[in-house]
């Protein structure tokens, strides 16, 4: 029933169009509980009737060259009466757009917040420029997520995305189809945060055009216990997000089953297991690449976290200068 609503919709729509179109993706990715299921408005039209949230709409045809208003509304709305966010748009003749439902609609309850827009990008493609290759458009919509680099290990392809930060789009990168290690790394370029598999030979991706979405919660705690973090990718043919698979937390080759840490959360003291620290010396990370707290490990395997605030934080162990090994943990 719902494809057969956004299917006439969107005909209803084009009808009034006349002869300016532009096509439009539409990409729910805000990750507040509150706004799971949402309706999508195009004028006064319930274009998208509830519309999840880590789902793509297919590219459409909506009018171009006239000023049409885009909304977001609650899953039970009756009307564009009662949207939550209603923004004016002119689309240009014969361009392609991504148009991304980011940030927060609670008044409480999430950590930053920043509130409800809808990002907009131009020159969206729906195939790969080159058929042989396939063409990787980036946004970064993780609200609570700091400005992060994303560099691939696997076949040794280096810093793809650099200096990422909350709304913004990079891309496309035009990539040959392998399949590729992905970290996620402050814009330190050191401290990773999560690691992922991008298996665009196995998904079969030569010659698509994707958008991969740094999507949901680094610090779900902080964030009424909504979605976790991940990079998940749409497809021109929209549906349900593809999520991408959560690979091994490494860093320069070392990874961080190396050692162990807790409580994890902790409150007082992070407790090393697993690991000889007689010569390693710390550092502790907040998610805005801040050095919080650092020192020399010696024999002790204990660190006090008192005076941390809450949150979540990245533990490097650090031998002659090189960071080795890292593990995340969380501040209550």
């Amino acid at each position: 029933m719902k494809k057969l609503l956004l299917s006439a919709s969107f005909l209803l729509i084009g009808i009034t169009a006349i002869s300016q179109t532009a096509r439009v993706q539409v990409v729910h990715n805000s990750a507040d509980l509150a706004a799971a299921t949402v309706d999508v408005y195009v004028d006064d039209v319930n274009t998208l009737d509830d519309f999840e949230f880590r789902t793509a709409s297919p590219f459409v045809d909506l009018p171009a060259g006239t000023e049409i208003e885009l909304s977001v509304a609650p899953a039970n709305s009756t009307s564009v009466a009662d949207a939550l966010l209603t923004v004016p748009v002119t689309l240009m003749d014969g361009e392609t757009y991504i148009v991304v439902a980011y940030g927060i609609v609670s008044p409480t309850g999430y950590n930053p917040a920043p509130p409800l827009s809808l990002e907009i990008f131009s020159g969206a493609r729906e195939a790969a420029a080159d058929p042989a290759l396939v063409d990787i458009l980036v946004h970064h919509g993780a609200t609570d997520a700091p400005t992060v680099d994303v560099v691939e290990t696997g076949v040794g392809a280096g810093t793809l995305v650099d200096d990422i930060s909350p709304t913004e789009f990079q891309g496309y990168l035009s990539v040959p189809e392998a399949d590729y290690n992905l970290e996620i790394r402050l814009a330190d370029g050191v401290t990773q945060v999560a690691g992922y598999s991008a298996p665009l030979a196995t998904l079969g991706l030569e010659g698509a055009a994707i958008t991969v979405y740094a999507s949901g919660f680094l610090d779900p705690s902080q964030n009424s216990n909504g979605p976790a973090f991940g990079l998940w990718v749409t497809t021109p043919a929209g549906g349900p997000m593809i999520e991408l698979p959560e690979g091994t937390l490494g860093i320069n080759g070392v990874t961080n089953n190396t050692f162990s840490i807790y409580p994890n959360p902790t409150t007082n003291m992070l407790t090393v297991n697993g690991v000889d620290t007689q010569n390693l010396r710390f550092t502790m990370v907040d998610m805005q690449g801040r050095v919080v707290k650092d020192g020399d490990l010696f024999a002790r395997n204990t660190i006090n976290t008192a005076s941390l605030s809450q949150g979540l934080y990245v533990l490097n162990l650090i031998d002659n200068n090189r960071v080795v090994s890292a593990q995340k943990f969380i501040k209550e």
